[in-house]
Formats: C-alpha cells, sequence, structure tokens
C-alpha cells in the first residue's frame, strides 16, 4: 500500500466546491487536503496525472440487494458480499448498505453474520446492512413475499440491537402497520437508521413514527400511501418533515421524473432526497433472469419485473442514477453528484469521515470524464477499479 499520493490535473469537487489547478493529497488511505498543484509534497508521495477528468466523492448507495451476479438473500455469505462491492465499485459505489429485503428468520441471521465478517475482513465498500423487511406491510407489499411478512416480535428486535455497533452502520426499513414506536425508539437509540417503507399509513402515522426516530423513507413514492388532497400519506409525510431523508430511485420506470421534479421541489429540509439504486443482481452482468424468494425475475429494457409486471427492484448503477437527474431532470452536477455522495452520508451519520473530500475524510473518490464516464474507483487511497 502507496502511504501517500497527489492526484494532479483533475478539476476537484469536495461535495461543497470546485477546485481548480489543484492536486488531491492523500495520505495514509485519508484526505490530506487540497492544495496548489505547485505546492511542494513529500518526496516520497507518488504522483497520479488525472488531466482532463473530473474528481469527485465516492457514491455511497444505502440499498443495494446485489450485484455481479451475487442477490444478498440468496447467497447471505461473505463472498456474497465481496461479490456485490466489487460489482458496484465499478459504476463509481465506494460505500453500500447490501439489502436483505424480506426473508425467513434463518437467512436474515446469516446475512447478518454475513455482514459482521465481512466488517471484520473489511471488504472495501462494506459500510454496514440494510434490511428491508419483514416488518412491512402486505398491502403495500411490492415484490416482497407476502407469506414472509410478519410483525417484529422481541426476538427481532433483540437480534438487530445486538449486531447495531459492530457492523458499524444498519438501517432497518419498517412499516407502522408491523413495527411499534417503542421498537423504532429503540432502534433509533442504538444507532440504527430506520426507514419508513412499504407502508399504507396516513400523514399523521408517519409524522409520529418520525418523531419516535424514525430518519428516512425507502423509495419515495413506491409501497407508500400517496400524496393525495384530502389525505397526504407518506409520501407528504417525507416531503414535509424536515427531519425525513428520502431515497429515490432514478431509473424513470419507478418514479416519473416529473414526479421527481416536483419532490426535489418540495422537499423540505434540512433532510435531503438522496439516491439510491435498489439494484439486484444482474449489475454489471448479461443475466436476463434470476431468482428471488424461488420467485423468477426478468431483466428486459431496463426494467426488472415477477412475471405478473411488479417491478422487483432496479436495474440501474450509481453512475447512471447521477447523470439522469443531471440530464433528464436538469440538476446541477454538483447536486447530482451530492445526492450520490453527501446526502447518504448525512442520512447515516458519516459524514465526518465519508461523503466529502474533506481534511481527515476517508479517501473514497471517482474519476470521471467530463461527460460522467468512469475512469477509476478509489477506495481508502487505492484504486479498486479502473476502465
Amino acid at each position: 500500500m502507496t502511504a501517500k499520493r497527489k492526484i494532479t490535473g483533475a478539476r476537484i469537487f469536495d461535495g461543497i466546491d470546485w477546485h481548480d489547478g489543484c492536486a488531491l493529497l492523500i495520505e495514509a488511505g485519508h484526505i490530506k487536503g487540497i492544495v496548489p498543484a505547485g505546492v511542494a509534497v513529500a518526496a516520497d508521495a507518488e504522483t497520479i496525472d488525472a488531466r482532463g477528468q473530473l474528481l469527485v466523492p465516492g457514491f455511497i448507495d444505502l440499498q443495494v440487494n446485489g450485484g455481479g451476479g451475487a442477490l444478498l438473500n440468496e447467497q447471505p455469505t461473505l463472498d456474497g458480499i465481496r461479490q456485490i462491492c466489487a460489482a458496484h465499485a465499478q459504476f463509481g459505489t465506494t460505500a453500500l448498505l447490501p439489502t436483505l429485503i424480506t426473508d425467513t428468520r434463518e437467512i436474515r441471521s446469516k446475512a447478518i453474520e454475513a455482514g459482521l465478517a465481512a466488517r471484520a475482513a473489511a471488504v472495501p465498500g462494506f459500510l454496514g446492512l440494510h434490511l428491508e423487511g419483514p416488518h412491512l406491510s402486505v398491502a403495500r407489499k411490492g415484490a416482497h413475499d407476502p407469506a414472509l411478512i410478519r410483525p417484529m416480535e422481541d426476538a427481532d428486535l433483540a437480534e438487530m440491537l445486538a449486531c447495531v455497533k459492530a457492523l458499524g452502520a444498519l438501517m432497518v426499513t419498517v412499516a407502522p402497520e408491523n413495527a411499534t414506536k417503542e421498537q423504532v425508539r429503540a432502534l433509533t437509540a442504538a444507532g440504527a437508521a430506520v426507514s419508513l417503507g412499504h407502508t399504507d399509513v396516513g400523514f399523521e402515522t408517519a409524522c409520529a413514527y418520525a418523531k419516535a426516530g424514525a430518519r428516512t423513507v425507502t423509495h419515495l413514492f413506491n409501497a407508500m400511501s400517496g400524496l393525495g388532497h384530502r389525505e397526504a400519506g407518506v409520501v407528504g409525510a417525507a416531503l414535509a418533515t424536515g427531519t425525513l431523508h428520502a431515497g429515490l430511485i432514478a431509473d424513470g420506470f419507478h418514479v416519473d421524473p416529473a414526479a421527481m421534479g416536483i419532490a426535489l421541489r418540495g422537499k423540505q429540509g434540512p433532510g435531503q432526497i438522496f439516491l439510491v439504486t435498489d439494484a439486484m443482481s444482474p449489475i454489471g452482468t448479461d443475466m436476463t433472469s434470476f431468482l428471488l424468494n424461488g420467485r423468477e425475475i426478468l431483466r428486459k429494457d431496463g426494467r426488472l419485473t415477477l412475471a405478473d409486471g411488479t417491478l422487483a427492484g432496479a436495474d440501474i448503477d450509481m453512475l447512471s442514477s447521477v447523470r439522469f437527474v443531471h440530464e433528464r431532470l436538469g440538476l446541477p452536477i454538483e447536486e447530482a453528484i451530492r445526492m450520490a455522495s453527501a446526502y447518504p452520508a448525512d442520512v447515516m451519520g458519516i459524514a465526518t469521515h465519508k461523503g466529502r473530500l474533506l481534511p481527515g475524510t476517508d479517501a473514497d473518490f471517482v474519476l470521471l470524464t467530463p461527460e460522467l464516464k468512469m475512469k477509476s474507483t478509489w477506495i481508502g487511497g487505492e484504486a479498486v477499479f479502473a476502465a
């Protein structure tokens, strides 16, 4: 491992401002600073010429079901997590939460064991776990198997509380129909990020759960009560409640671009709308189908669906998501990048070391062409992927 590096020639975005004519200094896997290109550095620093490229914070994906042919539900192992992280590194993701959707108690326990092993092994890109279910609403099940959806019991809560600190980061998606406010408070107090999702409750209930500690909502607009003119629903609560963040799947299928724009303009802060991929195993492969809970998921024309047409995760990577909101919605590239880096870091409470390229933060970054095409991905100051 090279302890010191100097990356020159790139236009650098630190998550706040652009820096031209500067160099990024890396030492022991962390950002030492951004300095004028001509400033002398240690003689033993390796110099890397990134002339003409964009250097931006690495992407953080808080909802990743799979990638590279692996699906966490079907491969809840250390190797499965390695495969998923490596697949998404090809598209600029430097930290992610492998996501387990509704499954059996046994599979969830195996996924938690795999997550603990990935943490111990310092798998590049592994941030923690996202447990999306099984404590959801059958009425808003989406592609989740209704036979496996159930209320949160004391044993469920105890298992999650026991692993929060050891995992490093844990997000739990619940529906108020099958999880109590007391359970949400307990998870929040332990350090977990509780997200509301796959729920049919109304505005007032969603707001009450936000007050109990829920921090975000899972894939805004999808599998939740919508924004109506007499009942604002979970969508309304997500937009009107400043403490709530909201994940957004920006593939053009899960949410119409017009609705995305309305949500972005209407979001009450300081909570932000951030990008998630909700990616499944085909990402980074030429797979045309795969299995989830014994059911075949079909991949066609950018969509993943059950046989009845129900969307089942997404077929998009994080860089493509950034390009979508920049090109289709007209967001400034800086804001599109923040939605994939700074804002997810804020959601998980890790902004002191990820999501921005500030002194002391992890040297997780992506080099792109001016046309937003991949050049390379770096985690902890080391190149993990080169196009």
